[in-house]
């Protein structure tokens, strides 16, 4: 990622200056990326802050933690007041919002980068959520807005959304959300093959045809249709253990902090930690079953139809999800977050660029016409046949004992924010039982205790 973007930067302009800890590597980067631009390698940090005009602008890209807050502490005797100190990796937030706090005590500035889009992204154009101060910003934003991604409605996928750690926080949730629709993927895989008994010739058309539809397009079906085409048969030989580098986890803890319920990213980050659980998943194999496949399984044109839909309307839930944490997070941080800017620049560039973001847009966006417009299209899309398909498929799911846990959390989701009675009033009267903490009522204002 660092590698691709400075070569990104140099290739829109930029005079780039380069320094890893392992002089072999720099070395390798000038042989073969040296002559991209105006790209100049270096040994030391003294040496690489001494190429550089003030204000320094300098991109750390090296591993989230304690490697961030060491490089910067290497840097920080060579540099001077109104320099200005990137981190583009996928940091905790909490810890961009400190680095802020205490490099601004020295008159240094400091941004918290997200960056998303891999290393085809990152050297092609990717896309960038900022955090930091308007005028660090401003020293930086021509040549960000060089590199990063198109929109696709004549903007570019970057932008300066709040101060401090709210760079960071969005390209936290954009992760959560990642991880989500990627095990919404996989459950649809898993149902087709396994409940709907497809082959690698039907699944690969299957995600081609989700691909190329005006509701699903989007980076992470492109991928998947293109393992189907090209590479059905390695799914075989790959483990079932997906490994994670704790942006999901980070998500899920952010969601319990702020109160806001994410339970199709939770359920995704389970399902990733299940999955990994050999010893449990060994043990598993001796739990008695029984299953009801009665209702025949409807032929494979009319199920794949089914998945589609339960698909379709868990992930549009996933990405709703992940847009009320960041409006919850930003209100009581007060940052100051456009929210329909946080959709714009994630419609290029990045992991979870996809066409729903377009109504995204819109239905959290200024305009209070396209606003209205926006809610609408997203109501219009769980209404009739999809959401009946929807719970359908979690029918055929259950029924052949196929787990579900991020289309079911989904479902549930919906199911409780539409419900106009929760069960959570006996949760109240037991915890007043056994603990006195007193329960509310519907007509009455106050607390009370039976």
């Amino acid at each position: 990622m660092g590698a691709n973007l400075a070569r990104n930067a140099a290739r829109n302009g930029a005079k780039v200056v380069v320094y890893n800890r392992s002089e072999e590597k720099t070395d390798e980067f000038m042989k073969q990326y040296g002559k991209e631009g105006m790209i100049e390698g270096y040994k030391s940090y003294k040496e690489l802050v001494q190429a550089l005009t003030p204000p320094r602008p300098i991109l750390i890209m090296v591993k989230a933690g304690e490697a961030v807050d060491s490089v910067i502490d290497e840097l920080r005797e060579h540099l001077s007041p109104g320099d200005i100190l990137i981190d583009g990796g996928n940091s905790n937030f909490a810890d961009t919002q400190r680095r802020y706090d205490n490099l601004k005590k020295s008159g240094l500035k400091f941004i918290g980068m997200g960056v998303s889009g891999g290393e085809e992204g990152a050297l092609n154009g990717p896309s960038m959520m900022v955090g930091g101060d308007r005028d660090a910003y401003d020293e930086v934003d021509e040549l960000l807005n060089r590199m990063a991604a198109d929109d696709g409605v004549e903007g570019k996928c970057v932008a300066l959304l709040g101060p401090g750690g709210a760079g960071h926080f969005v390209k936290m949730t954009h992760n959560g959300i990642e991880y989500g629709v990627m095990q919404l993927i996989a459950e649809s895989f898993d149902l087709l093959k396994r409940v709907g008994g497809f082959d690698n010739e039907q699944l690969a058309e299957t995600f081609e045809a989700w691909r190329d539809s005006d509701e699903l397009s989007s980076y992470l079906l492109e991928i998947t249709a293109e393992i189907f085409a090209s590479k059905p048969d390695v799914l075989d030989a790959i483990k079932d253990q997906a490994g994670q580098k704790g942006t999901g986890k980070w998500t899920t803890s952010a969601a319990l902090h702020y109160g806001v319920a994410i339970p199709t990213i939770n359920a995704s980050v389970d399902a990733r930690i299940i999955s990994g659980s050999e010893s449990e998943r060994e043990s598993g194999k001796n739990f008695p079953v029984s299953l009801d496949e009665q209702d025949p399984v409807p032929p494979p044109m009319k199920f794949r139809s089914i998945v589609r839909h339960a698909y379709e309307l868990s992930m549009m839930l996933t990405y709703l999800q992940g847009i009320l944490l960041i409006k919850k997070a930003n209100e009581d941080e007060k940052w100051g977050i456009d929210m329909g800017e946080v959709v714009r620049i994630w419609r290029g560039g990045c992991i979870i660029r996809s066409s729903v973001l377009g109504r995204l847009q819109n239905a959290f966006g200024k305009d209070e016409g396209k606003v209205k417009a926006g809610k609408q299209a997203i109501m219009e899309r769980f209404q009739g046949d999809r959401q009946m398909d929807w719970r359908r498929a979690l029918v055929f799911a259950s029924s052949r004992g196929v787990p579900t846990p991020a289309m079911s959390a989904s479902l549930s989701y919906w199911d409780a924010l539409r419900s106009e009675t929760l069960p959570q009033n006996l949760i109240q009267a037991q915890r007043d039982f056994f603990g006195n903490h007193g329960f509310e009522l519907k007509e009455k204002q106050g607390e009370f205790h039976l």
